[in-house]
């Protein structure tokens, strides 16, 4: 018969940190959903921001506040919060700056997700929208009316890779008192810094390849004015769109290789879109600093010759052919996602824009048979040959 301990409260009891003089050398996992303070004094002290404490995790965690800090070094920001998922970032900054009324304008090639909110969820809140195309500053221009608070866009658009005219657009949002919020997940700061050029609102899906692993979910969104940041803030909070700490936790170790996943996957984007661009079959390739890209001295002069890790393709027979060319790519992964170690193949008709018609895809030049690459690190050549297997495998459809 087992014995009862002496004072069973103690199983009960939180055992305080062993104290030690060496210090962990990786950030700690803290799950705590609840922080206890001392008194109601020092809780009114920490609520009233005079002194720096941790209350109810929704509210922030200290693995949120670290991953938040390394990336407002990458952005050249402060006070950047981490939200649940990249849609969680880009929702606090429109609903915690925008009110019943507001008009804004939205790039036409948003990531899927991101039309549907500008297109069936913010007009049921009252909020009027328009897209317009983010390479076309005639189109962007025409589309402001008295009413428009803010203007979102994508520097490189989701999943034609089109370049916006980042330049002009940040003039006009200027010049009319917009805020201008830009989505900086494709090119990261290592190709663009928004802050840099004028931006006022910064948001990211972490999820992709600031974290880069498929293993974490997370957004980050930042805004220039203190004012602005607070009412992103307090959305982000009161909506509950809050960061485990588990993945903020991957999410930090996955930007400590960042720098050279990117440079990695990049170079090898450059050269895989070289390669498909050869290929018999293949009717169309896509990636910026290519010369053949619509956009290729836009690209050149914006992103400082950081073409990114995205490549875009077609080959012609439709889905019968789509079906074929995942099927003869055996080794990569067809998932609707990006930004992973290894390389990923995508399908936007039937994943990030199968919301919208045959017609709508058709107007944006997306296909049955395009398609968009994420490339990984793995040795070029490997790549190459299993593209080559699975585009002869599409042939035999066209």
């Amino acid at each position: 018969m087992s014995k009862s301990p002496e004072n069973p409260a103690t199983l009960v009891r939180r055992t305080p940190w062993p104290s030690s003089v060496s210090r962990s050398v990786v950030t700690p996992l803290q799950p705590s959903v609840v922080y206890a303070s001392q008194s109601p004094d020092q809780l009114d002290q920490q609520y009233e921001g005079e002194i720096h404490g941790y209350t109810y995790s929704r509210e922030g965690h200290p693995n949120a506040t670290v991953l938040a800090q390394k990336i407002d070094a990458m952005e050249g920001a402060t006070g950047g919060i981490v939200t649940a998922s990249g849609m969680a970032a880009v929702t606090a900054a429109m609903l915690g700056l925008l009110k019943s009324g507001d008009h804004v304008i939205g790039g036409d090639q948003l990531y899927g997700r991101s039309l549907r909110l500008m297109t069936q969820d913010l007009p049921r809140f009252g909020i009027e929208t328009s897209l317009a195309d983010p390479t076309d500053i005639a189109a962007i221009s025409a589309a402001v009316t008295d009413r428009t608070r803010m203007i979102l866009v994508e520097v490189v658009s989701n999943p034609t890779l089109r370049v916006a005219d980042m330049q002009a657009i940040t003039a006009l949002a200027r010049d009319k008192g917009l805020i201008l919020v830009v989505d900086n997940t494709f090119t990261t700061p290592t190709a663009y810094r928004p802050f840099d050029e004028g931006a006022d609102v910064i948001v990211h899906s972490v999820t992709k390849l600031m974290a880069g692993h498929s293993d974490a979910m997370l957004g980050y969104v930042v805004a220039r004015a203190p004012e602005h940041q607070e009412m992103i803030t307090g959305t982000a909070v009161t909506m509950g769109m809050t960061a485990s700490p588990f993945d903020c936790w991957l999410a930090e170790r996955g930007l400590y290789s960042f720098d050279l996943r990117y440079r990695a996957a990049s170079e090898n984007a450059a050269a895989l879109a070289d390669h498909l661009a050869g290929l018999p079959g293949v009717s169309r390739v896509l990636y910026p600093m290519r010369p053949d890209h619509p956009d290729h001295n836009r690209a050149v002069a914006l992103l400082g010759g950081q073409g990114g890790n995205m490549v875009s393709f077609e080959v012609n027979g439709g889905r019968a052919a789509a079906n074929a060319l995942t099927l003869g790519a055996k080794n990569i992964a067809f998932a609707p996602t990006l930004g992973d170690i290894g390389t990923t193949l995508s399908h936007p008709a039937s994943s990030s824009h199968r919301a919208l018609t045959a017609e709508g895809r058709a107007a944006l030049g997306i296909s049955e048979g395009f398609f968009r690459v994420s490339v990984g690190v793995e040795p070029i050549d490997l790549l190459k040959s299993e593209f080559e297997k699975a585009v002869e495998a599409a042939a035999a459809f066209s």
